[in-house]
């Protein structure tokens, strides 16, 4: 069963947009756009609706789920997000009506869920909601090993990532200046491999169809720090 907490309140959710600004929108948006082909798509913690709103406005059909009704007030605000339909709940068990031909998770989010219980039961929940041959895609980076390792450093903002491999329990701790003083926020994760992702997806009836490094659909290799994966449901 998953324990999801919600790390997303009004104050995470009033600089969400700005924080991810410099983040690729166009690349993802395409990529989904595809395999979504002539069917709807199902947005796992839609947040913000960074990607749902304008891969509405490319004419999907997007509903979505997510724990923070603060990060959803944020979609609410912007043009087009009245074609898009959100359930308040925990992404990894919360069913809704209808199926899908695409269900996605982006950003590393799947490491919210801390857990492998969790993990397994999200995937679970995907496949539910797929229709025979549709897609589930989880963005992700792969465990870098290091127990500490700073992965941004600016005037304004330092991030610093926290590993632990016996237990696969992590943190990202995000210190970011903001009128003059500087304020902390840490996110926890479970850290998790792509073979064991494979796995949660087998349990679940659904195979590896594609994985890539990027958005960009280059060659996931050794060197990779990240990779976007598609898993198709028999």
């Amino acid at each position: 069963m998953s324990e999801l907490v919600d790390h997303f309140g009004e104050e995470v959710a009033a600089r969400y947009d700005e924080s991810t600004a410099d983040m690729p929108v166009e690349p993802v948006v395409a990529f989904f756009a595809e395999l979504a082909g002539d069917g709807a798509a199902l947005e796992l913690a839609i947040g913000t609706g960074r990607i749902a709103v304008p891969l509405a406005q490319r004419g999907v059909r997007v509903h979505g789920i997510d724990l923070s009704e603060a990060m959803v007030a944020k979609l609410r605000e912007k043009p087009g997000a009245e074609a898009i339909e959100v359930t308040i709940g925990d992404f990894a068990t919360t069913r809704v009506d209808g199926s899908f031909s695409l269900v996605y998770l982006v950003f590393n989010t799947i490491g919210n869920l801390t857990t492998q219980e969790a993990q397994v039961a999200c995937f679970q929940n995907a496949a539910a909601h797929l229709v025979p041959g549709g897609c589930f895609v989880v963005e992700v980076g792969v465990p870098d090993r290091q127990p500490l390792s700073v992965f941004d450093l600016s005037e304004t903002h330092v991030g610093v990532d926290e590993y632990d491999a016996a237990t696969q329990r992590s943190a990202s701790h995000h210190f970011t200046l903001v009128d003059g003083e500087w304020r902390r926020f840490s996110l926890p994760f479970r850290s998790v491999f792509p073979s064991e992702l494979d796995l949660m997806a087998q349990l679940a009836g659904m195979r590896l169809r594609e994985r890539w490094s990027d958005w960009d659909r280059s060659p996931f290799t050794s060197e990779s720090t990240k990779h976007v994966s598609v898993w198709q449901r028999a």
